[in-house]
This record gives structure tokens, sequence and C-alpha cells, in this order.
């Protein structure tokens, strides 16, 4: 009957005979151990010249590190080692078996191979980025690895792997992923007043405040709106910061600038007369003055201020009909009076009867209107010394003064002629026949306004149709 004999080993990974055996114990066994190395070596001795197969220790006696010999033997189980006994290997768990799995002892009292019991090992897992792992065991079996992320990012894939028996972990490694936005806070929404004479405001802040909760690094940060320190009009703007990180996440923030405008009541024209303004014509620091028409003059302050308090400065003033003093002692005293005020248009002709002088006469009684809104006074000068007659509408000039202006201005009184004066007295135009209105309104349009003029010519150009 065959025995079965269990041995399990504490001591080496490799196969080996126990300790109990001393290096002086050679005899037929063909075996001698070598301290160096757990492995056996072979020596070449003569055969043995007969099998016995009742001694009970012919190999030497099994032991295997970490785990286990199962032996039969055919004399029965107090025969560990003897001829012909087939042991079985097996490693404790935790353990992989290198080499033959099955020896026997064999006439040449060798056992018919070696092995020895490995730990089994999992290869070191490589550290993730942005991650960290904390594993239970190491790199031994069963030992399972917990991966976690830094503090914004999220792990993608498997959260712990296992050391298995083959030697590989189970799973697939993770990933750290920046999935979070960056942290943006932006300036505080503002108010501001719109400077004196200006419809807008000049307005300034801080770049945001950016932070990316992962690695801190923040890629760009775009604005959408105009830059710090631009000049923003009346109203309320919408300023939109947008920060990146470098996974592509974004966040934005945003604050208000609201622009306000002192604004004073609307001033409306004189009657006979019109408004030019500064700016928008009702805000903080605009100034608008007052003009009148022709034949009317201005009676009280020129001009008005919208003020911080949203008040105007001053009264407004009034357009009067225009008082000529025809009683003066000179020509230059009666010119002086129409200074920036208005044009003249002095007609001269020898008697009232002078065909040319009544078809002037004619045309621009037919064009009051264009003459009012041109500033254009006409003064007569008609006959010779001692009949010679002045006007300026009804009113009438002394012969002192006819004959003044006749010489001042180069008229002469022996046919007609006529001259066209600017508001600064100059001379500039003659006319030695009788024109059209349209004529004498082509020419001040194009050479003679000014600007306030130019523009009120443009509001009041189909008035007097």
């Amino acid at each position: 009957m065959t025995g079965q004999i269990t041995q399990r080993g504490t001591l080496s990974l490799l196969l080996f005979f126990t300790s109990a055996v001393t290096p002086t114990w050679y005899a037929g066994s063909g075996y001698y151990p070598d301290e160096s190395y757990n492995e056996v070596y072979a020596e070449e001795v003569p055969q043995a010249s007969a099998l016995d197969y009742q001694v009970p220790r012919w190999c030497y006696t099994l032991n295997i590190q970490d785990g286990e010999a199962t032996c039969y033997s055919p004399r029965g189980g107090n025969y560990h080692s003897s001829l012909g006994t087939r042991c079985e290997l097996s490693c404790n768990w935790g353990f992989r078996l290198i080499g033959r799995r099955s020896v026997q002892c064999l006439p040449s009292r060798r056992w018919s191979g070696t092995a020895y019991c490995r730990q089994i090992r999992c290869h070191a897992l490589p550290l993730i980025t942005s991650g960290i792992y904390a594993c239970t065991n190491g790199v031994l079996l069963d030992s399972r690895c917990d991966y976690s992320c830094s503090s914004g990012y999220h792990l993608e894939g498997d959260r712990s792997r296992i050391c298995m028996e083959d030697g590989r972990w189970s799973g697939g490694e993770p990933v750290c992923v920046d999935i979070d936005p960056p942290k943006i806070r932006c300036p505080h929404s503002r108010e501001k007043m719109a400077e004196p004479e200006k419809l807008t405001a000049r307005v300034y802040w801080d770049p945001p405040l950016v932070k990316d909760s992962a690695d801190g690094s923040i890629t760009r940060v775009t604005l959408r709106g105009p830059e710090p320190g631009s000049d923003f009009p009346e109203g309320e703007h919408v300023i939109r910061y947008t920060a990146y990180d470098q996974a592509y996440n974004r966040a934005s923030c945003k604050f208000i600038v609201k622009v306000q405008v002192r604004r004073c009541p609307t001033l409306k024209p004189p009657q006979h007369g019109y408004l030019s303004c500064t700016s928008a014509g009702d805000n903080y620091g605009a100034t608008c003055e007052y003009h009148c028409d022709g034949g009317y003059e201005r009676q009280g302050t020129p001009s008005q201020v919208c003020q911080s308090s949203r008040q105007w400065s001053g009264s407004p003033p009034i357009c009067a009909p225009m008082k000529i003093n025809v009683n003066v002692n000179s020509a230059a005293g009666l010119l002086d009076q129409f200074f920036e005020k208005q044009r003249l248009l002095i007609i001269s002709a020898p008697d009232p009867s002078n065909r040319y002088y009544k078809m002037q006469i004619s045309m621009l009684q037919q064009s009051t209107c264009g003459l009012d809104l041109r500033h254009v006074t006409i003064i007569e000068l008609v006959g010779q010394t001692p009949q010679e007659v002045g006007r300026i509408r009804e009113q009438q000039l002394s012969a002192n003064i006819i004959e003044e202006l006749r010489q001042f201005q180069r008229l002469t009184p022996s046919y007609f002629n006529m001259v066209l004066i600017d508001k600064q007295g100059i001379d500039r135009e003659r006319y030695m026949e009788p024109v059209t209105p349209e004529e004498i309104f082509t020419f001040i349009d194009d050479y003679l306004l000014n600007n306030q003029e130019l523009t009120q010519r443009r509001e009041q150009r189909d008035i007097c149709e």
C-alpha cells in the first residue's frame, strides 16, 4: 500500500535537502549542498551497485519554502524519500511555483527536477498626473490601490485596481481630468457723471481676479466691451470678462458701467430768433447763444449755460424790432449800428423814375422774406442835390448823411449803382445794373454766411416758399 507524506517548507524558495543533513554526508547520494545558493547541484559519482527500495531515505527529504510537497511512496507513509517516491509540489497562497510541479526520487538518489515558490508581485503602478493612489498591501497579491485626484480634477476610469494572480493589475490606468471652471470675480458695477460739455465719461477699473481651481494655470482672459479708460456714452454698458484654463474650461463674470448726463430743461428759441448751442444743447456745460432774425436785435443776455444744478444761468433774452437811429451826426455813426448785426444793400439812383431803380426795387419788394433770413437791410439813396432823398424803410436820412454815404461807399448819383456790404462793414460786391434777388441770395449763401447762419439756413430752407 502506497503511503502519502505532505511536507511544508519554511526556509528556501528552491528545492533543497533538510538542514539536518550535514555537508559531511555524501554516502552514495550523488548530491552535496552548496551553501552559497539554495539550489542543488549534482556530482558525477559511480552508480550504486544495487537498488534498495527499503531504504527510507534514498533521496534527500524535500522541503520547499512558502509551499508544500505532497509525496506518495510505494513503501508507505514512513518512507518520505525512498526510491520511487513521487512528490506533488505546490505553493502557499500568494506564491507562484517556478519549476517542476511533480518530482520523483530516482535511482541516482536525485530528485527528477527542481522548483521554488516565488511571491506573486505586480509591477509598481505609475503615478498619474494631478492625482495619487494608495495601496492596501503594496504590489502583493490582492493588494488594492485606490486612486484620487487633486482638488479641481475629476477621476475618469477605474477608481481601484487589484493585483491579480497572474501578476497583472485589474482594470486600466485612470486619468485626472480638469472639469472645474476657473474662479473669476469682476469689479463692482459703477456709475459716473459725464464731464462738462460732454456726453461721455472716462471710466477706469481694475482687472478681474482670476484663479484656476485645479493647477492654477490660466491660459487667457478675454474682454467683451470697451477697455478700461475708455469714454462711455450716456446709458448702461455691460462689461464681460471670460477666463480659460489649460483644459479649456471657462468662467465668465460681468459688471455694469452706467453713465449719466446732467441735463437742463430744453430751451425754446426766442420769437423772431433762434438758438445755437454747443454739445447736445441741454447737457451740463452746454452753452446756448441767442440770435435774432433780420430786422430784430437781441435785448438781454447773449447766452445761457447749463449748470451742474441742472438749471440754466441767467434769463433768456428777447428779439425786438431793430431800432435804427437816423438822427446821427455822420454816416459812420449810422453804419456802426449795423456792425456784426446786419448786411447792407445800398442802392443809389439819379431819380425815382430811373428804369433800373424801379426794376430793382420791384424785385426786392417781392423777396422781403429771403432778405430778412439773410439779415439784409436796404438803404435807398435817390436823386441829386438838392432834391436827394435817403431812407431806411420808412425812416428818412438827412442830406448830410446821404452825401457822406455816397462818398464813403463810392456811389455816384449820376446813374444806377449798388453795393453789398457784409456784417463787418466790408464792400463785398458791386452791381451796375439790376440783379435778381436769387443772384444776391446765392452770393450771400456761398460766401458771406457764417457757420451758425449756414445751420440756420438749412433748417429754414423752405420757410419763404
